[in-house]
């Protein structure tokens, strides 16, 4: 341990007998690393077990005196959106709307310019559409717009032939299913998600948030990552490949990232209402455990989304090997990232997606289980989080236990 005094929150909530780990660990990430605000939620078999939060609603308030994180404290989940944008086609194929093995150009025609007539919806699922970067990044305006990025999208040739690698489409993937279903259902993918998913489950979930949801959410701020002991058993210090390509402006991994420059300011209203599949879905935590619990199993009365045959889509491995994109080995089924070293997640079989600084959500259908978790302290990590891994090693501890 550092000399580093260790800050001690009230966590509120509660936990079901046996599954106090997770709550220690919840506790421990506010003492030992670097916590500001944050909340946990699990349901097992359809039934909620962890329902925790704490500390302070706005990372970038003040030490002393800031709003506490309430039960309906609500905060942008980043790239842990993804997996929720990723519900839809899903759901879209299993309802006959979709084909996941036809040209994306079918039902996009502009799409097929620039040699993407042979890319194929799964591809897009899977990372594999060779369209992470834009030649031309978009203002923070026009990434807003719900226009500008898909006509980018449609005109811009792939980086490398489509379906033969993968690499992560940090922020092209939200461009890319919003007009994909758009283009399907007529409705915006934001606007299918509320009457579909979120408003049938009851859950404080959006991707496009309407105002008294944006004045729930949290603000973001950076925050440092701990060392280790505390950094759970992970890697802090990433490979030197890694840091040369997000040092490098001309990488793919740079380019990739910076699709808007500038970076937009993610607290900013108009980026909150906006309608941003890949990175700007607004959630609590235990609305994204019901949403994960609800793939898998019913809730409350509410049958399965995912037929059995749709879950083993979503979970069956797409892509694997190195990542063109983050440097790193990934693993995708279609929308979701897989259980790996890049990005741990309770067992084998489990599937969901993390969002970069600290978000994670996914659901492990062998063991019943769903997990959310969301933050407002932003840590320099995309895939695998110190706080939230050892939030999954709680959980992992009280289902062995």
């Amino acid at each position: 341990m550092s000399g580093k005094r260790e800050t001690v929150v009230d966590v509120q909530g509660t936990v079901a007998d046996g599954f106090e780990p997770v709550r220690d660990a919840f506790a421990a990430n506010f003492a030992r690393r670097g916590e500001r605000g944050a909340a946990v939620a699990v349901y097992r078999h359809g039934r909620k077990i962890v329902d925790l939060w704490g500390g302070s609603r706005d990372a970038d308030g003040p030490a002393d005196g800031a709003a506490p994180w309430e039960a309906r404290t609500a905060q942008i989940i980043r790239s842990a959106t993804k997996g929720v944008a990723a519900i839809v086609p899903l759901l879209l194929h299993q309802r006959g709307l979709l084909d996941l093995d036809a040209p994306v150009g079918t039902y996009w025609p502009e799409f097929k310019a620039a040699g993407k007539e042979r890319v194929l919806v799964r591809h897009l699922l899977s990372h594999r559409a060779g369209l992470p970067v834009l030649d031309t990044p978009l203002t923070p305006e026009q990434a807003v717009d719900g226009v500008s990025g898909p006509a980018a999208l449609a005109a811009q040739a792939p980086a490398w032939t489509p379906g033969a690698e993968h690499g992560y489409h940090a922020r092209t993937y939200g461009w890319l299913l919003a007009e994909l279903v758009r283009r399907i259902t007529g409705r915006t993918i934001g606007t299918w998600i509320a009457d579909e998913i979120s408003g049938p489950l009851g859950l404080d979930l959006w991707v496009g948030a309407p105002a008294d949801a944006r004045a729930r959410a949290g603000r973001l701020a950076g925050v440092e990552a701990p060392a280790p002991p505390a950094a759970a058993g992970l890697r802090v210090r990433p490979k030197r490949a890694v840091t040369d390509a997000y040092r490098d402006p001309a990488s793919l991994t740079r380019r990739a990232f910076d699709v808007i420059t500038p970076a937009p300011d993610e607290n900013a209203d108009a980026y909150r209402a906006a309608e941003l599949p890949a990175s700007n879905g607004i959630a609590t935590a235990r609305a994204l455990a019901r949403c994960y619990a609800a793939l898998i199993g019913p809730v409350d009365g509410h049958p399965r989304l995912f037929a059995p045959a749709t879950l083993t889509l979503a979970r069956t491995e797409e892509s694997a090997g190195p990542d063109r994109t983050l440097v790193v080995t990934t693993r995708f089924g279609l929308g979701y990232m897989l259980h790996g070293p890049a990005s741990p997640l309770l067992a084998p079989g489990s599937f969901g997606h993390p969002g970069r600084g600290g978000c994670l959500a996914f659901a492990d259908p062998e063991s019943g289980t769903a997990f959310g978790y969301v933050t407002n302290g932003m840590q320099q990590n995309v895939t695998a989080d110190p706080r939230a891994q050892a939030l999954v090693r709680g959980l992992r501890a009280a289902l062995e236990g």
